[in-house]
């Protein structure tokens, strides 16, 4: 399947809202999708660009599941999957049998005077910096450790450059670091395999599109003025360079957290070419908001129950949208030791370090109820005992509460699981008797 067959299935079941009155970039097209999520929308008649704009396409696990055919409790196993085995490399190779050789659908129309403002590129709040594109994956190469997928938010400032965020140590970064500038494609309108892929964190040198190409089968095509593959079903292509040493401010910007990011002086991103399909969509995703959540939490969900199981029986991971879908993780365990919570609370934090706290639960609780979660909290939990603090860790930049310009941050781990022996039945939810409600009412 393809983002695009998906779409027609999804209006072929009638679950896209077509919006067909005029609708502006600033500020309306954000504001509604925020409005209207989990409800998968296409605005048909944008006021500012010619092209349409989608967006809340995958809102919740169950959405994102729907187009692998699968359900929510089988998304950690297919993405631990796809990470372990990432089957062959895809590295550029021309004669590979997944680059085409032809037109490819995302470079079925070429622009060689590139311009940005042509493009929907939304606003979304009154204080920000400037009109971003939060959805745009970057495809980028470097010559010892190859070809490398992430996300970046572009702040545009002019019709052709734009303001990039880059995290300082991830593997972009360590890529302007040794170039000074770096090639890129940035793909706007992906299919989920692609975007979670671009998402998750793997050791420096793994080509992440093997990972969209494991979740399923990935077409590539080579970029028209860039040495990068790219997946050849996108929507819109940019492509141009990142310059490390020529900087622009940029933010402000409301992030995870829905609180607004600071302003910083970032490499700034000139356009060389746009390509796109002759019909192409723009794909938004709204800062915040529920789609923003799932695509930032749910692949470090794989990388938490890695560790965890590697220590103890590790049963699923919920990283929820209470904690933003990035500074908490609930991890359930099927405890058969009296220091298994302990023991998944710090493989946890190893296996998301920028989480901020972990909650342990045993095999009865549903970590997606956030009531049950709190009465593990209230019932099994003991501050003096089940409590782990780990002191001035490394944070997370996205928490307004961490230690300015280091963010370093305490962490804390609950143990909110149960004792094992005899003394467990104290701690058992006691089960309602059934019976037949019709028999009454």
């Amino acid at each position: 399947m393809t983002l695009r067959t998906y779409l027609q299935r999804l209006e072929k079941d009638e679950q896209i809202l077509h919006i067909t009155k005029p609708i502006s970039t600033k500020y309306e097209i954000a504001a509604l999708l925020k409005k209207l999520e989990p409800r998968r929308v296409i605005f048909d008649n944008v006021i500012e660009s010619d092209f349409r704009v989608m967006g809340n396409l995958f809102c919740t696990k169950a959405d994102f599941g729907d187009y692998f055919g699968i359900s929510a409790s089988e998304i950690i196993p297919l993405l631990t999957q796809a990470i372990a085995d990432r089957g062959k490399d895809l590295s550029p190779n021309p004669k590979s049998d997944q680059v085409e050789a032809g037109p490819a659908p995302c470079q079925e129309i070429f622009h060689p005077r590139p311009d940005l403002t042509k493009l929907p590129i939304l606003r979304h709040f009154s204080n920000d910096g400037g009109a971003y594109i939060t959805a745009g994956v970057f495809a980028a190469s470097h010559p010892q450790h190859g070809q490398n997928l992430d996300f970046h938010r572009c702040m545009q400032f002019s019709p052709t450059e734009m303001a990039i965020r880059v995290v300082t140590g991830r593997h972009f970064d360590a890529f302007l670091q040794d170039q000074d500038y770096v090639d890129v494609a940035i793909c706007i309108g992906n299919s989920p395999n692609v975007l979670v892929a671009a998402a998750t964190s793997v050791e420096l040198g793994v080509d992440e599109l093997t990972i969209a190409n494991a979740l399923e089968p990935l077409q590539l095509v080579r970029a028209k003025t860039v040495d990068v593959l790219i997946p050849a079903e996108a929507e819109i292509v940019l492509e141009g360079t990142v310059y490390r040493h020529h900087r622009h401010a940029e933010g402000p910007f409301v992030d995870l957290t829905g609180t607004q990011d600071i302003v910083r002086q970032e490499p700034v991103f000139e356009l060389k070419v746009i390509t796109h399909r002759k019909d192409a969509i723009w794909q938004a995703l709204v800062p915040g908001a529920m789609e923003h959540k799932l695509l930032m939490g749910m692949p470090r969900e794989p990388t938490i129950f890695q560790k965890v199981n590697q220590v103890v029986q590790c049963v699923d991971v919920n990283i929820n949208p209470g904690g933003c879908s990035w500074l908490h993780a609930i991890v359930q365990i099927d405890k058969r030791a009296d220091d298994d919570g302990v023991k998944a609370i710090r493989a946890a934090f190893a296996g998301h370090r920028s989480c901020k706290h972990v909650y342990v639960v045993d095999k009865d609780i549903d970590i997606y109820d956030p009531v049950q979660v709190e009465w593990a909290l209230a019932t099994r939990f003991q501050g003096d005992r089940d409590l782990v603090v780990l002191d001035k860790e490394p944070g997370s930049s996205l928490d307004p509460s961490a230690e300015p310009h280091t963010k370093m941050t305490t962490k804390m781990g609950f143990d909110l699981t149960a004792p094992l022996g005899t003394a467990r039945q104290h701690f058992e939810k006691v089960v309602y008797p059934d019976i037949d409600v019709d028999r009454f009412v």
